[in-house]
């Protein structure tokens, strides 16, 4: 049998679901996952191989409107993905509401072949399941429809099979022993970035950004320092909290993840710095990976 490879893409509004599938589909935890809406800002990618197959999966940013530079940037990564894409997976939750959205555009406009995956129905009746299915059919005229609960596992396998089956025959795009295009830096960012959005409220966690300044592997321990960026002073007292408190907890357990991780001693060194306005400023995102 001729070798199969191929880009499959997951997109969907934030909050469908779409974190918890990639990181069901590819076995491994590569994005972060909170109750927040636009909690992925990064195209990231997860391989998955076996002996005649490489399937390269990236879950995008939520699709929305952009309303500064950070989200224009975000978008930018999501159009680049579709481009890309062999196939692209669209999650949807299943109570989800719909109307003549941008996503639907989008999807509507590529020529790669479309799977629409109905998530989370393990909150939802046998009936819904069925309506929502037959939403998606008329509207999309997608390749095929999945009803499915990516956080319960129901439906994965199925997906696994779709994709092996519509993948095009080619040669491996990445060493086989390859999991992703990210390195361990980035990985340790969004562990101490998953943290701050499950820690604070409001606006924190959207206005925040986290650069790993140092990254030494010793024999024993690894030493790791990082700047967590926010953009005004009234924030950086909230991060640090009374006495420290907070970012201490922000730091253990970023740390455990760590150590899990990478299967080794951690030390973390955190640092809270001010930037005024860095999501809207185009010199601080790209040097910050939010390539234009």
């Amino acid at each position: 049998m001729s070798h199969k490879a191929g880009f499959v893409s997951i997109i969907g509004k934030p909050n469908a679901g779409k974190s918890t599938l990639m990181n069901a589909l590819v076995g491994e935890k590569m994005s972060i996952i909170t109750p927040k809406a636009q909690t992925t800002r990064h195209r990231i990618m997860g391989i998955v191989n076996d002996d005649d197959h490489q399937i390269i999966f990236s879950d995008t940013p939520g699709v929305i409107k952009p309303n500064y530079s950070l989200q224009e940037s975000m978008m930018n990564f999501v159009q680049g993905s579709l481009i890309d894409a062999d196939l692209i997976l669209f999650v949807t939750d299943i109570h989800e509401k719909f109307d003549e959205s941008d996503v639907i555009e989008r999807l509507r406009k590529t020529d790669s072949q479309v799977a629409v995956l109905i998530n989370k129905i393990d909150k939802s009746s046998e009936e819904e399941v069925k309506n929502k299915i037959a939403f998606w059919e008329e509207k999309l005229n997608p390749d095929v429809v999945f009803a499915i609960s990516a956080l319960l596992n129901h439906g994965v396998a199925g997906i696994m099979g779709y994709i092996k089956e519509k993948l095009p025959i080619h040669p491996p795009y990445y060493e086989k022993d390859e999991l992703t295009d990210k390195s361990m830096r980035f990985f340790v960012s969004e562990m101490i970035r998953e943290k701050i959005f499950k820690l604070y409220d409001k606006e924190i966690p959207y206005s925040t950004e986290v650069i790993v300044t140092s990254y030494k592997e010793e024999e024993a321990i690894t030493r790791i320092a990082a700047e967590i960026i926010v953009e005004r002073d009234s924030q950086k007292n909230i991060l640090i909290g009374k006495a420290g408190a907070m970012i201490k907890k922000v730091g253990t357990y970023a740390r455990q993840d760590m150590e899990e991780f990478i299967g080794g001693k951690v030390f973390l060194e955190l640092f809270v710095k001010v930037i005024p306005d860095w999501r809207r400023k185009k010199n601080y995102l790209k040097k910050f990976g939010y390539d234009d």
